[in-house]
C-alpha cells in the first residue's frame, strides 16, 4: 500500500471478487451487479467458468481467447476478468447431461476456484484483507473458502426474497411434514418466518418431490448451510414487493434488497452475457400494430416436452394474435432442433427465432403480453416494461414465482401445468391478456408494480439506500474507512 502525505499509509481500495452460477440467469444479474460495485470505488475481480465464457464468445463470433465479456462495458472502471474450469471439457453437453453437471458443480468445481482464489489473492496489491467473495448462493462452497482465506462472503441471491426464505426454513418443512416425507402434508403452510400462507403446491419445485437424494437437494442442503455463514446476503428484489418475507430475514442476518438489477437504461447489455446469437426483431416488431404481440421465451435453461409445446403452439394459432417466439435451439433436447409443430412458422402471424434481446423485445410498443416460465430475470423485466405475464413455470423457483406474479401482485395468469397444458385453455387465456377486459385490469397493475419498483431505484429509493448501507458497510469492512 503506497504512502500517504503525512507519512501513513493509503486506505486499500476494497476489492470484490464476483463468482456466478453456472447459468446465464445467474451471470446476467451479477455481470451488472459487479460494474455496480465498480462504479463505487472497488476492484472487481469477475470469474466465469471457460464454459459460460466459450458459449458468449461464439454468441458475439469471436474467438474466446481473445474475448473479454466486459470490453464494451468498462468505463473508468477497474474489473478484470478469469475464467475457471467446471471440472467438464469445453465439448460437454451440461444441458443434455444435467445430473452430471450438477455433480461436477458440486464436487469439482470447489477445488478449481479455490486454486483461483490463492492465484488471484496473491496477486492483489493491497492487503489481501481488503477482498470480499461475491458468490451466487447456490455455490456449496463460499462460506468456507471465505474462513479459509479470512475474507467477507457476501452471498448473492438471483430469485425473490421468499425463495430464500423458504429454502432457508427448509427445517421447518421437514419438521411439520411437508417436506422430506414419502407423503407430504397438502394442508397451507403457515408457519414459515413472514410468509402467511403458502400452499404446498407453490413451493419450488425441489420441495414437492419426495426423493430428497437426487445431486439438486445434496446442492441446496449444502448451500443453504453455506448460506448461513454468509456475512451479508444480496437479493435482486425490492423492499416493497416482499415487505414481510424482507423483515424476518432481516432479522436472522445483514440482507439488503437491491433490485432490480438491469442493464443500465433497461438496453442491451454492454456485458456480452447472451449464451446464443440474438437474432434482430425490431423491424418485424415495428411492423406490428401497438401491443398486438404475443412474446413467447421459456428462457435459456429449462426443457419443455414437444407435447406441451404442441398444446402451447396449438393454443397461440387458435387465439389469432401475432407472435413474437423464442425458440431456443436445445428447448426440448439438444437432439430435437425443430420441435415446433409442422407448418407453424409459416402461420403468418409470427416470427420464430433462436434467441434474442428480451430487453429490447419486452421494450417494444408492439408488445401485449409475455407467456414465460417464470424465470425471476424475465419477471422483474416484464414488469419494468409494463407487459402483463402468462405463466407457464417448468422448474425449480418458477412455481413460487408464478404465485406473486398472479396472486400477490395480479400482474399475470397462469396457462396450465407441467403435463396439464391444453390448447383450449392457452388460447382462452391469450385471448383474455391481448384484447379482453382481464388484460386492461392487468395493465394497470403491472403499470402501478413498474412505478413502484422505478422508485426504489432512485435517489432515496428502497432498493438505493439499501445498496448504499452495504456498500458503506463492506467498504468498512475491507479497510476503507
Amino acid at each position: 500500500m503506497a504512502a500517504n502525505g503525512t507519512g501513513g499509509r493509503t486506505k486499500p481500495k476494497p476489492h470484490a471478487v464476483v463468482i456466478p452460477y453456472p447459468l446465464q440467469g445467474h451471470v446476467i444479474p451479477a455481470a451488472h451487479l459487479a460494474l455496480r460495485l465498480a462504479a463505487r470505488g472497488f476492484t472487481v475481480t469477475f470469474v466465469n467458468t471457460e464454459s459460460v465464457h466459450q458459449q458468449a464468445a461464439r454468441a458475439l463470433g469471436v474467438d474466446r481467447r481473445g474475448c473479454d465479456i466486459f470490453a464494451g462495458a468498462r468505463g473508468s472502471e477497474d474489473v478484470r476478468y478469469e475464467l475457471v474450469s467446471d471440472g467438464f471439457p469445453l465439448g460437454f453437453d451440461r444441458s443434455l447431461n444435467h445430473d452430471q453437471f450438477m455433480e461436477g458443480v458440486l464436487h469439482v468445481l470447489p477445488a478449481h476456484v479455490e486454486e483461483l482464489l490463492r492465484r488471484v489473492l496473491g496477486r492483489v496489491v493491497v492487503d489481501p484483507a481488503a477482498t470480499c467473495l461475491v458468490a451466487d448462493t447456490f455455490f456449496v462452497w463460499p462460506a468456507t473458502l471465505a474462513s479459509k482465506f479470512g475474507i467477507a462472503y457476501v452471498s448473492f441471491w438471483t430469485e425473490p426474497a421468499l425463495i430464500f426464505n423458504l429454502y432457508y426454513h427448509v427445517h421447518l418443512l421437514t419438521n411439520n411434514g411437508h417436506f422430506g416425507c414419502n407423503e407430504p402434508r397438502k394442508d397451507t403452510i403457515t408457519y414459515i418466518p413472514g410468509v402467511p400462507a403458502i400452499e404446498p403446491h407453490e413451493l419450488m419445485s425441489y420441495l414437492q418431490e419426495t426423493d430428497t437424494t437426487s445431486v439438486v437437494h445434496r446442492i441446496i442442503f449444502k448451500a443453504f448451510d453455506e448460506a448461513r455463514g454468509a456475512d451479508y446476503v444480496l437479493c435482486n428484489t425490492v423492499e416493497e414487493l416482499e415487505p414481510s418475507t424482507i423483515a424476518a430475514l432481516r432479522a436472522e442476518k445483514p440482507f439488503y434488497a437491491v433490485g432490480p438489477i438491469f442493464p443500465a437504461g433497461f438496453a442491451r447489455s454492454a456485458v456480452a452475457t447472451s449464451m446464443w446469437a440474438e437474432s434482430d426483431c425490431s423491424h418485424w416488431l415495428d411492423a406490428q400494430p401497438p401491443g398486438s404481440v404475443l412474446y413467447i421465451s421459456f428462457g435459456s435453461y429449462a426443457h419443455v416436452t414437444k407435447q406441451e409445446l404442441h398444446e402451447i403452439a396449438g393454443g397461440v394459432l387458435a387465439s389469432g394474435a401475432r407472435f413474437l417466439w423464442v425458440m431456443r435451439p436445445d428447448i426440448v433436447s439438444s437432439d430435437d432442433l425443430d420441435p415446433l409443430p409442422e407448418g407453424f412458422a409459416s402461420a403468418g402471424r409470427g416470427l420464430v427465432v433462436p434467441w434474442c434481446c428480451q430487453v429490447e423485445v419486452l421494450s417494444h410498443a408492439a408488445l401485449g403480453g409475455f407467456l414465460t416460465h417464470c424465470g425471476w430475470n424475465s419477471v422483474l423485466e416484464s414488469v419494468w416494461a409494463g407487459v402483463p405475464m402468462l405463466c407457464f413455470p417448468l422448474l425449480t423457483d418458477q412455481f413460487t414465482n408464478r404465485r406473486l406474479v398472479v396472486r400477490e401482485w395480479r400482474v399475470g395468469v397462469p396457462i396450465g401445468d407441467r403435463g396439464a397444458v391444453f390448447a383450449d385453455e392457452v388460447r382462452a387465456r391469450i385471448e383474455g391478456v391481448m384484447s379482453g377486459k382481464e388484460g386492461e385490469e392487468l395493465r394497470e397493475a403491472v403499470k402501478k408494480m413498474r412505478a413502484t419498483l422505478e422508485a426504489a431505484t432512485l435517489h432515496g429509493g428502497s432498493s438505493q439506500r439499501s445498496f448504499d448501507e452495504f456498500v458503506d458497510e463492506l467498504t468498512c469492512r475491507c479497510g476503507g474507512c
